[in-house]
């Protein structure tokens, strides 16, 4: 069994539709759980006037029963209150950065606003309904995942990539800090400079950016494959993440840094079940496996989740759409203009550190599907329990040997 999603709807349309397939039947579907993603994807500081319209709540249209999934897909809608898409006005110039210049020249003419309304962010509220879903099924599976802010215009969080995030426990105390910030951090210290930032880029009619760190802890070892190019968990995740509207980066592990370090500095060393690990890594199932004294790896070896936490980062550019104007032109005329500008947000890294969130468990989901499969949630935890005592009984100390 596979999971797949598509989503549907523009940025001033009638709403968003994500549209999962592939899940088991009895899955309890908690809305409030998803209504609550769903507004923390609105909240943040820099955020722009759109989102003191909407409030994002989910509908589900089919594919459950009793308040639990069918095994047939599931249709999530996610109705906008500013749906004015057909009384918009058309851009003249279009934005750099942004998908309107390369949305005509995909399409031959010059319909900037059927390109925007699309390539909006707006699009990513289904995607959010829909991993808010994979992470119920996740949690399952004693899993958790938390997408986090860690540095915006310059402005950074100090700590290692996961340093402090290596448990669920740790994750659960983190989410409720994270939630609670205007900037998705953990660590409120950073947040007068990072208003300040924020607040300095507005005064300059300007936007900016940042940094997202996404964790999951108590991942099931052995999803992904090294068989396929494309079945590799690590390609995935990447593609997942570089899907997100205004994301230009991604990072796992210590990312950027293998390329400058030795191997022997790099790698995490594998240790006995019998030796003391790092108290800051979460044992092995039962206690029993081989154990890890670092996590550089961030959770992935060979394509292959390896029972560590998964730690990865991206970067989000700055929002394309800004007050000052950039250089542009006039699709009509020919001539050197400003860019159009339409209401938008100076900073809305804290929203897409919640989609980063949701697309990782998407990915998640679907790989634990991948390798459990079941037709019930019943069945697929059985397989997934069957999987971890396997795993136990034939690496564990003094097992038995394949």
């Amino acid at each position: 069994m596979s999971l797949r999603f598509h989503t549907g709807g523009e940025s001033h349309g009638r709403g968003g539709l994500a549209i999962l397939e592939g899940l088991p039947k009895g899955l309890a579907l908690d809305l409030d759980f998803i209504n609550v993603q769903l507004a923390r994807r609105q909240r943040g500081y820099g955020r722009s006037g759109r989102q003191g319209i909407e409030q994002d709540r989910v509908e589900v249209l089919g594919g459950s029963r009793g308040g639990h999934s069918l095994e047939a897909p599931l249709l999530l809608w996610i109705p906008n209150r500013d749906s004015t898409i057909e009384d918009r006005e058309q851009l003249a110039s279009p934005r750099p950065g942004h998908a309107d210049l390369a949305g005509c020249l995909r399409h031959g003419d010059r319909d900037i606003r059927a390109n925007l309304e699309r390539a909006s962010a707006r699009e990513t509220a289904a995607r959010v309904a829909a991993g808010a879903v994979a992470q119920l099924l996740l949690r399952r599976l004693g899993c958790e995942v938390l997408g986090h802010v860690v540095g915006i215009g310059g402005v950074a969080v100090p700590g290692e990539p996961g340093e402090g995030l290596d448990s669920g426990e740790a994750l659960a105390e983190a989410r409720g800090r994270v939630e609670a910030s205007d900037f998705g951090v953990r660590d409120p210290a950073v947040e007068a400079a990072m208003r300040a930032r924020i607040d300095e880029a507005r005064g300059l009619g300007d936007s900016v950016g940042g940094q997202i760190e996404v964790v999951a802890t108590g991942l099931p070892a052995g999803l992904g494959s090294f068989a396929q190019w494309d079945a590799r968990l690590d390609g995935r995740l990447a593609q997942a993440l570089l899907s997100i509207p205004a994301i230009k980066s991604f990072e796992i592990g210590l990312g950027k840094e293998v390329g400058e370090r030795l191997g022997s500095e790099i790698h995490d060393p594998i240790l006995p079940a019998s030796a003391p690990a790092d108290p800051a890594m979460e044992p092995g199932l039962a206690g029993t496996l081989p154990q890890r004294s670092s996590n550089r790896a961030g959770g992935l070896e060979a394509g292959i989740s390896n029972g560590q936490p998964l730690v990865l980062r991206c970067s989000m550019k700055p929002i394309a759409t800004i007050r000052r104007g950039l250089p542009s032109v006039d699709l009509e005329t020919g001539e050197a203009v400003e860019a159009a500008y339409e209401r938008s947000d100076v900073c809305a890294v804290p929203a897409a550190a919640l989609v980063a969130e949701a697309m990782t468990a998407l990915v998640l989901a679907q790989a634990a599907l991948e390798i459990f499969g079941g037709a019930s949630l019943e069945a697929f935890l059985q397989t997934a329990q069957a999987h971890g005592d396997r795993m136990a009984r034939i690496l564990g100390r003094g097992g038995e040997r394949a």
